[in-house]
């Protein structure tokens, strides 16, 4: 029970982080300012659900296409740990992780893809995929969405508790963890391909 325990924190939290609902959040008040409520709902629900799809994607096929492409898990690791460090210096000093631009279906891009499920979120899912059970994955993953569709829909509640200021700060919070996720990533990949050995490992 302990280790299931350890493994759901551990797996929910880097997602929570990087898939940073709280973050987005100013994003889709902002570009379903103009919707009447039955349209936002729509646009979140069709967001939140495209997002799960992309996502849920590569929990399943991530690994094969590595393998595909004769890319080892130790490298991924290295490499996404440094994409990874990427954006969260980017957002620590922009204020955010992409650009975000106005189009047609913004409810699948830019809202689905890139802000919700983009590459933090992929690279995320596929080094968990390495350290923790699959369905223990899954299960974190559903859960972040189930979280991300609740706080969407309930956005303008959230925006009026928190205010605009609150939002950006508990973002800013949020890329200061993903950085040291992200430190940790690369020393893992580092200890998967054999370059250093940590102590007790």
């Amino acid at each position: 029970m302990g280790n299931l325990l350890q493994y759901f924190i551990f797996t929910f939290v880097p997602l929570f982080i990087v898939v940073d609902a709280l973050g987005t959040l100013p994003f889709v008040l902002s570009l379903s300012e103009d919707m009447i409520k039955p349209q936002r709902r729509r646009m979140i629900h069709v967001a939140v659900m495209s997002a799960t799809v992309l996502g849920l994607f590569f929990l399943f096929f991530g690994q094969l296409v590595l393998k595909l492409m004769g890319i080892s898990v130790g490298s991924f690791a290295i490499a996404g740990g440094i994409i990874l460090l990427a954006f969260a210096i980017k957002y620590m000093t922009t204020g955010h992780m992409v650009e975000a631009v106005k189009e047609e279906l913004v409810a699948v891009v830019p809202i689905g893809t890139p802000l919700t499920v983009g590459p933090a979120t992929i690279t995320t899912l596929l080094l968990l995929t390495t350290q923790f059970p699959l369905y223990m994955v899954l299960i974190s993953f559903a859960l972040n969405m189930a979280i991300t569709w609740v706080i969407f829909l309930g956005g303008e509640q959230v925006s009026r508790f928190l205010g605009r200021g609150g939002l950006r700060a508990i973002s800013r919070v949020f890329s200061l963890l993903l950085a040291a996720i992200a430190v940790s990533m690369v020393i893992h990949g580092l200890e998967l391909v054999g370059i250093i050995k940590i102590a007790g490992g």
